[in-house]
C-alpha cells in the first residue's frame, strides 16, 4: 500500500491483531507504512506482521524495561519532527502492555498522541461474555504469588461492576481455584480463551464449575485467558456511611433492633429504614436475637 508521508512529530498508538490476522485495519496498515518508526514491544515477533502486510517501514524495540536512553531517543526523534507508531505484540498498547511512560513524557512535551483503535482481548471477551457489562473495571494480570493474588481478590469481594482479568496457561487452575476461595464456588463467571483464534473459546460457569471444566480437559488450560467475574450482588443499604455503620453497630450492643436504628437514625442522619435492614443483617434476625426481642 503506497501512503502519503505522516504528519511531523505525533506518536500514533496503533493496536494489532491478537490472532487473526484479518482484523487488522485498513488504517492501521497505512499508519504504520507511513511514519518514519515503528515502536515495537518485541521487533522479531511484529516482523512476521509486518512482513504480511508488506510494511518496510524500519523498527525499533521499545518495552516496559527499556532504559532512559531509548525514551530520550523516541522522544528526541519526534520533537524532531518524525512520527512514530508504537505497537504492541497483539491488541491495544497500553493495555496491560508497556507504553504508558511514553505517551506521558510525549503529552507533557506538547507533542500529539494519536490512537488508532482495534482489536483489545479484554473488550472483545466482555462483548460476547453474557453478563453485565455497563459497568465493569479491568484488573490486568492478578499477582503471580498466592498470597498476593488471595489479597487482591479478597480486596474486590463486595466490587458490583464487572470484574475482568488476563491470565497466562501455566497460572490458570491457580488462579481460578483463589477466586473460588475469595469470591465463592457460586460467583458465576466466564472464561474467554484463545480469542479470535483457531480454539477460541468462550465458556461460562459458576467457578466451581469452571475448576472442574479446566480440570477436565487440559487442552482448556492452553493459549492466552480472559476471566470475566460476575460482580457481587449489590445491597438495598449498601450507601450507608461507614459512620453511620459504626454507630448502628455500637448501639446494638445494648439495644434492639428496633431502638438501634432509631436512635442511629437521629444521630447519623441516615434514613431509618435503610439502618432497620442493615441491623436486621447484622444481627441475623429479631428471631435469632431474643435478648433483643421488642
Amino acid at each position: 500500500m503506497t501512503a502519503t508521508h505522516a504528519p511531523a512529530g505525533v506518536l500514533y498508538i496503533v493496536a494489532t491483531p491478537i490472532g487473526n490476522l484479518g482484523d487488522m485495519s485498513m488504517r492501521a496498515i497505512e499508519i504504520l507504512n507511513s511514519v518514519d518508526l515503528i515502536a515495537a514491544e518485541d521487533t522479531r515477533h511484529s516482523a512476521r506482521l509486518l512482513q504480511h502486510f508488506g510494511i518496510q517501514t524500519r523498527m525499533a524495540s521499545y518495552h516496559d524495561f527499556s532504559d532512559d536512553t531509548r525514551v530520550d531517543q523516541l522522544l528526541r526523534s519526534l520533537l524532531e519532527g518524525q512520527s512514530i507508531a508504537l505497537i504492541s505484540d497483539a491488541g491495544t498498547p497500553l493495555i496491560s502492555d508497556p507504553g504508558y511512560r511514553l505517551v506521558s513524557l510525549v503529552r507533557a512535551r506538547g507533542l500529539r498522541v494519536v490512537p488508532v483503535p482495534g482489536v483489545c482481548a479484554a473488550i472483545a471477551a466482555l462483548s460476547a461474555a453474557g453478563i453485565p457489562s455497563d459497568r465493569f473495571t479491568f484488573e490486568g494480570f492478578p499477582p503471580a504469588k498466592q498470597a498476593a493474588r488471595l489479597k487482591l481478590f479478597e480486596s474486590l469481594q463486595s466490587e458490583a461492576r464487572t470484574l475482568v482479568f488476563y491470565e497466562s496457561p501455566h497460572r490458570i487452575l491457580e488462579c481460578v481455584d483463589d477466586m473460588a476461595q475469595a469470591f465463592g464456588s457460586e460467583r458465576p463467571a466466564v472464561i474467554a480463551r484463545e480469542l479470535t483464534k483457531t480454539f477460541e473459546t468462550i465458556h461460562g460457569d459458576t467457578l466451581s464449575g469452571l475448576q472442574q471444566w479446566l480440570r477436565a480437559d487440559a487442552n482448556q488450560q492452553r493459549g492466552e485467558f480472559v476471566i470475566l467475574l460476575h460482580g457481587a450482588e449489590e445491597s438495598p443499604h449498601d450507601d450507608v456511611p461507614p459512620e453511620a455503620r459504626r454507630v448502628l453497630s455500637v448501639l446494638l450492643e445494648e439495644l434492639s433492633v428496633k431502638q438501634a436504628s432509631a436512635l442511629a437514625s437521629r444521630l447519623t442522619g441516615v434514613k431509618k429504614n435503610l439502618l432497620y435492614a442493615l441491623a436486621l443483617e447484622a444481627a441475623g434476625s429479631a428471631k435469632d436475637s431474643p435478648s433483643r426481642a421488642e
